[in-house]
């Protein structure tokens, strides 16, 4: 009886488990839902880290991989290695390559040539190097730092591509050499390349130790005998200047080679080039190696911000140089000295098109010249006026014959221009070149010739004196009517004023260079007159931030 009903229960049992609903297998997970899901997370959640890492690019990363319906967009080894190889070679442009997750990507690599290697690592890796390249893109196309957070008068705005930033990302990836498409965005212009291979060889100068400083002291002049001559030599020598000692001559006499390579030294940092070290020259030459790479970085930042799309023709004004160029098909033709704003009226910094040219211009004095300058001159002394030749004009240009009480007078109670009619005492001189733009600067001539001898010229209240102004004049007007040198001076003898309007409207680019290497090839450095390195040398040294400026969308 008992074995019965043991065999009943057993059988019971048996029926109950067969009864049971069968529960299948769980299937894998679907690799595009999987990564459509980090996508959306990188998204959605401005906290979101892949591998440890924040991630910049978070809407072109969606729609790149939206295009692919979610399947990996790394599948090449070769592009996987040459984003490693592009990612190293940023810090020849004075970048950080862990602003593009190096040190991640180079462990993730190791990671996923192991055995075994998860999915979800094959996704952190596959994302982590979409970002990384987004990032690298967009400062070598843009700049790693926005101009625009540096100084509100920024206006140069750029575009490198008329592609969606997703496709361009895609186009790189997919690139038969992702080093080489990486490498065509890096600025083309010869001044970045210069400037690069400078940065190289400063880099090697301070392996080797750079310079030792020279001892303090009087001026150095030509012919004296003085052992700090010897450090003087050692210094030039250590920076590849020609200090070469003649065979059996004494180190410590200042002689006519060391002259000429003092010389040269002083022409390459816009000194007076008089031969002799003295305060000026010895802080320039006992700048440290350091502060000369970080120089030379700032720079190639502005051309990262300009370099790209510049036209062949054109005219560039370096405001910290202070020397204007006129280019034609991409080369110089043409150069002169000029005058900027002083440090507390600075010239700014934009893009233009000079569109006409007046000749024998008028001047009216701007608002803030009159406020700031020439009030407070005339309420000292009323004759102001007539030692200016200025005239008091309406609205109409009528001139004001009434009396004006200028000790009681304001800047809001005025309701006049102050005009000076042409001349040659003319602030402007014979020639006045204009283009539109915001801030009411422009080139012209001078009657301050004098000035243009000086080694720092920064004297104007932000307008572009230009030296041998004539001569511009005729180029911009090259192959238009009748119009050259000599009929533009017979126009100006006439002493009447004269709008010509060019034809061609020519760019114009007034920018800021502290280091750049010029035509004969000598680095050339510059007194940070308007003290706008600093600012940039700061920014270079942040840890990534998106930037609003960068068009390959790299950004929140």
């Amino acid at each position: 009886m008992r074995k019965l009903r043991q065999l009943c229960v057993s059988l019971l049992f048996a029926i109950a488990c067969a009864a049971q609903p069968v529960v299948p297998a769980k299937s894998p997970p679907d690799p595009h839902e999987a990564l459509r899901e980090r996508v959306f997370g990188v998204r959605d959640d401005p906290a979101c880290r892949v591998y440890g890492e924040s991630i910049a690019a978070r809407r072109v990363l969606p729609e790149l991989y939206a295009n692919r319906d979610y399947t990996p967009a790394w599948t090449s080894a070769r592009a996987r290695e040459d984003l490693l190889r592009a990612i190293r070679d940023s810090v020849g442009d004075g970048l950080n390559p862990e602003d593009y997750h190096l040190s991640a990507l180079e462990r993730l690599a190791r990671e996923t040539a192991a055995p075994g290697a998860s999915p979800s690592l094959w996704l952190d890796y596959d994302l982590l190097q979409s970002d990384a390249l987004a990032r690298l893109l967009q400062h070598l196309s843009f700049g790693k730092v926005d101009p625009a957070t540096l100084t509100p008068q920024w206006s140069l705005d750029h575009d490198v591509h008329g592609v969606p930033p997703a496709r361009f990302l895609q186009s790189v990836i997919d690139a038969p050499s992702l080093y080489d498409a990486v490498e065509r965005e890096r600025p083309r212009h010869q001044l970045y390349r210069t400037l690069r291979a400078e940065l190289a060889r400063y880099r090697g100068l301070r392996a080797r130790g750079g310079w030792t400083p020279i001892p303090a002291g009087p001026t150095l002049r030509p012919g004296a005998r003085d052992s700090r001559v010897v450090a003087l030599r050692a210094r030039l020598a250590a920076a590849g200047g020609d200090a070469a000692l003649p065979s059996g001559a004494d180190a410590r006499v200042f002689d006519d080679s060391l002259v000429a390579a003092v010389r040269a030294f002083q022409s390459a940092d816009g000194l007076d080039a008089d031969g002799a070290v003295g305060a000026r020259t010895l802080a320039a030459l006992n700048h440290p190696v350091d502060a000369r790479i970080a120089q030379i970085e700032v720079n190639l930042e502005r051309g990262r911000w300009l370099l790209h799309d510049l036209d062949p023709t054109f005219v560039v004004i370096n405001v910290a140089g202070f020397r204007i160029y006129y280019l034609r098909d991409g080369e110089v033709v043409w150069s002169a000295r000029v005058q900027v704003g002083r440090p507390y009226r600075q010239t700014p910094m934009f893009r233009s098109r000079i569109s006409y040219l007046v000749l024998n211009p008028t001047w009216t004095v701007p608002a803030t010249i009159f406020e700031h300058d020439v009030l407070p001159e005339l309420k000292r002394d009323p004759r102001y006026l007539a030692e200016h030749g200025l005239d008091v004009v309406d609205a109409q240009g009528k001139v004001v014959a009434r009396p004006i009480d200028w000790a009681r007078m304001t800047p809001e109670r005025f309701h006049f221009l102050l005009r000076q009619p042409p001349g040659p005492a003319n602030p402007l001189g014979r020639l006045k070149f204009m283009f539109p733009n915001e801030y009411d600067v422009y080139l012209h001539d001078t009657p301050s010739q004098a000035l243009f001898e000086r080694s720092d010229r920064t004297f104007s209240s932000g307008c572009i004196r230009v030296e041998r102004a004539l001569e511009l004049a005729a180029l911009l007007l090259e192959g238009q009517g009748d119009w050259n040198a000599e009929t533009l001076a017979a126009a100006i003898a006439t002493g009447d004023t004269l709008t010509v309007g060019l034809e061609r409207k020519v760019p114009i680019l007034v920018f800021y260079w502290t280091a750049w290497v010029d035509r004969a090839g000598v680095l050339q450095f510059r007194r940070d007159v308007y003290e706008l390195d600093a600012r940039v040398r700061a920014a270079l040294a942040q840890p990534f931030r998106a930037q609003g400026h960068a068009r390959t969308d790299a950004g929140e």
